[in-house]
């Protein structure tokens, strides 16, 4: 009987071990969350605040009365400065910024998993190690080559610097990941004849989705806020072309003036990023994990 009652106690027991962590776990995560979500939340309530007013108070004071909200600057923004413009500038610098590598590293990728050449493993090897390459110390070299070729402050410059910069993480995520899809499937599909084109397409290219996905996410987002990039490569020859960031930043004067203006521009940019990973999370951990881990 005692031995019964032991055996039928160490599963509850168990169960309450399990709960009590992911209890824990879950605050965790929650106060993670919280303290990570309040630089955007005082961003968010001083973009509605005046400028006088969140210039001599924290955005938490926001929180009690006397409230002060306007409008104003969100109309001073969409109104008085190019934001307009300098948005679809920022959309036409990131789609083609993040299909383009994703499309070349694609390829590459399934070359590395599944495709025999010489110098293979070497070759990989070499595209992994751009990684550790600081994207500072090619600005200068690589803005020179742009203008040899009369491309500097176009929006080819852009897409073919932020291409090279992208191209070594996802190659390498890539080719983890397709390494690890079922030898089998590639084996049956060369069996029936298909060609190392139509396997890409119609093989790896679908099992890839998640890791594709998940790409995409990081691309966009490391384009779209990017400001290094696009003020060596556009605003130093063709301010015209500014992205988003760039306009951003010029809200903001020497002596920090104009900062009420910098939370709803800002504000107003993080508007299509948010869309775009919340409608691509569902393939974002499941990505990265199957990439990261070769199985």
């Amino acid at each position: 009987m005692t031995a019964v009652a032991v055996s039928r106690g160490q599963p509850a027991e168990r169960q309450s071990w399990f709960a009590r962590n992911h209890v824990g776990l879950h605050t965790a995560l929650a106060v993670i969350m919280i303290v990570w979500a309040i630089p955007t939340i005082g961003l968010v309530i001083n973009s509605f605040r005046p400028g006088d007013v969140a210039s001599d108070s924290g955005w938490w004071s926001a929180l009690f009365p006397p409230y002060s909200f306007t409008f104003e600057n969100y109309s001073h923004v969409l109104g008085t400065t190019s934001i307009g413009t300098n948005f679809l500038n920022s959309l036409f610098i990131s789609i083609p910024a993040t299909v383009i590598p994703l499309f070349v590293a694609s390829f590459a990728a399934y070359a590395f998993s599944w495709m025999e050449f010489p110098g293979r493993n070497l070759l990989f090897v070499i595209v992994v190690g751009l990684l550790v390459v600081p994207l500072q110390a090619t600005l200068i070299p690589v803005l020179k080559l742009f203008a040899s070729w009369g491309i500097a402050g176009t929006f080819l410059a852009v897409w073919l610097a932020h291409t090279g910069y992208g191209l070594p993480f996802a190659v390498y995520l890539l080719r983890n990941y397709m390494g690890s899809l079922p030898r089998e499937v590639f084996e049956s599909a060369a069996i029936d004849g298909a060609s190392p084109v139509t396997a890409f397409f119609r093989l790896a290219i679908p099992m890839s989705v998640p890791v594709i996905a998940a790409l995409a996410i990081f691309q966009f987002l490391f384009v779209w806020n990017d400001l290094l990039v696009a003020l060596i490569y556009l605003s130093t020859v063709n301010p015209d072309n500014n992205p988003l960031t760039v306009s951003i930043a010029g809200l903001v004067t020497s002596i920090g003036g104009g900062s009420q203006y910098l939370g709803a521009a800002a504000f107003i940019s993080m508007a299509l990023p948010l869309i775009v990973f919340f409608s691509l999370q569902r393939y974002f951990v499941r990505g990265i994990v199957g990439g990261s881990v070769k199985g």
